[in-house]
C-alpha cells in the first residue's frame, strides 16, 4: 500500500505538500491538489489512520446514538451530523439503541474502547442509570446530549425548549375555541416527554381551563397504533373532547384516522396538533397541524459544540445547554379561525 511518502516521491512534491493536497489546504494550488488526488486515486492511497493518531492522537471518529433510525426527526439530525463531520474531516459511527438501555449502555462502552474524540447520544426512553455516561466523561471524551436529555447528567447539550411549544401548541387549541383538550404523552421517564405535558398543563392553567388527569394518556411507543387506541378509549369515556395535543405526529394521525371513522369532524368536533413535523404531516388529510423541531439544525449546533472542545479542549469549556427555537405549524387539523 502507498504511503504519504511514495506519492512525495513519485509526483517530486514533499510530503507536506501532499498531505496539505489531501486535505484541501488552501496554500496548495488548484492544479497541485488535482494531481495528487488523482494519483491518489490511481494507486488507491488509503490514509493511515493509526497514525494519524500517534501524531494528534485524535482518531477522528465520532460516535452517534440514536434511539430510533425509522423516524423523520432523527434522520435530519444524522444528515446533519454527518454532513457536518464529512466536511471538518471526521467519520461518524451510528448506532441505534432501539430505545433499549442495555443497548445504549453497550454502544456508549464501545465507542469509549474505540477512544472515538465525541460521543453523540439522544438517550432512549428506557435508560434510568448513566453510568456508562459518566464512564465516557470520565475518559474525558466530549459527550453532547440533545432531543432526550438527562438532567443529572452535567454535558453540553442541544434541544428545544419542549416545555414552551407544548405551551404553544396547547394555548393554540384554546384560542381556537377548545375548552376540553386530551393530551397523548410520552413514556413518564425521558425529559422531554415531562417538559410537553407540563407545557401542556401549565397551557391549561394560563388560559383559566381546569387540568383533568384523566384526559392524559400514556403512549408507550409513540406511533399510529397508541393514538388509535387511545382514540377509542377517549371517545368511550369523554364524547365532549374538543381537542387534542398528542406527543408525536404518528400519535395524532393514529387518533385522527378513529375520530374520523367515528364520524368526528376534524377541527370542527376534535381540533388535534402533534409534534416534530413529520413530512406526512402536509400529506394527510386533514393536513395536520404540528410543531417543527428544527432536527437539521439541532445537528448543526451538535457538530459545533463538538468542535469547540476540539480546539479549546473538552476540559477548559463550561457545559453549555444551546436551545434550538421551535415553531407551531398550523395546518387544517387545528384550524378552525382566521389566525
Amino acid at each position: 500500500m502507498k504511503s504519504l511518502k511514495d506519492i512525495a516521491k513519485a509526483l517530486d512534491l514533499s510530503v507536506a505538500t501532499v498531505s496539505k493536497a489531501l486535505k484541501d489546504y488552501k496554500d496548495v494550488s488548484t492544479a497541485t491538489k488535482l494531481r495528487v488526488r488523482a494519483y491518489a486515486k490511481e494507486v488507491n492511497f488509503k490514509p493511515n489512520l493509526h497514525a494519524a493518531y500517534l501524531r494528534s492522537q485524535k482518531t477522528k471518529l465520532i460516535g452517534l446514538i440514536l434511539p430510533d433510525l425509522n423516524h423523520y426527526f432523527f434522520n435530519s439530525i444524522l444528515a446533519s451530523i454527518v454532513e457536518e463531520a464529512e466536511q471538518n474531516e471526521y467519520r461518524v459511527l451510528v448506532f441505534c439503541s432501539k430505545e433499549s438501555y442495555e443497548n445504549e449502555k453497550q454502544q456508549v462502552l464501545d465507542l469509549v474502547q474505540q477512544n472515538v474524540d465525541g460521543i453523540f447520544l439522544s438517550i432512549s426512553k428506557s435508560t434510568y442509570q448513566y453510568d456508562h455516561l459518566e464512564e465516557a466523561k470520565k475518559q474525558k471524551i466530549p459527550l453532547i446530549l440533545f432531543d432526550r436529555i438527562a438532567k443529572a447528567i452535567n454535558s453540553f447539550r442541544v434541544v428545544i425548549d419542549d416545555k414552551k411549544a407544548a405551551f404553544d401548541a396547547t394555548s393554540h387549541l384554546i384560542q381556537q375555541g377548545c375548552k376540553k383538550i386530551a393530551h397523548f404523552r410520552g413514556d413518564l421517564i425521558p425529559q422531554m416527554s415531562i417538559d410537553r405535558f407540563f407545557g401542556y398543563k401549565e397551557a391549561l392553567k394560563f388560559h383559566g381551563l381546569e387540568f383533568d388527569e384523566n384526559l392524559v394518556y400514556i403512549c408507550h411507543d409513540n406511533e399510529v397504533f397508541d393514538g388509535s387506541k387511545h382514540a377509542e378509549t377517549l371517545l368511550q369515556k369523554h364524547p365532549d373532547v374538543d381537542g387534542l395535543f398528542a406527543i408525536t405526529d404518528l400519535v395524532a394521525i393514529g387518533a385522527m384516522n378513529h375520530f374520523i371513522k367515528k364520524g368526528c369532524r376534524i377541527p370542527q368536533d376534535i381540533a388535534v396538533i402533534g409534534f416534530s413535523n413529520w413530512q406526512i404531516a402536509s400529506l394527510v388529510t386533514p393536513a395536520l397541524s404540528s410543531v417543527e423541531q428544527n432536527g437539521y439544525q439541532i445537528g448543526k449546533k451538535v457538530m459545533s459544540l463538538f468542535l469547540k472542545t476540539q480546539i479549546k479542549g473538552n476540559q477548559e469549556l463550561p457545559f453549555t445547554t444551546e436551545v434550538i427555537p421551535s415553531k407551531l405549524i398550523v395546518r387544517a387539523s387545528s384550524r378552525r379561525t382566521k389566525i
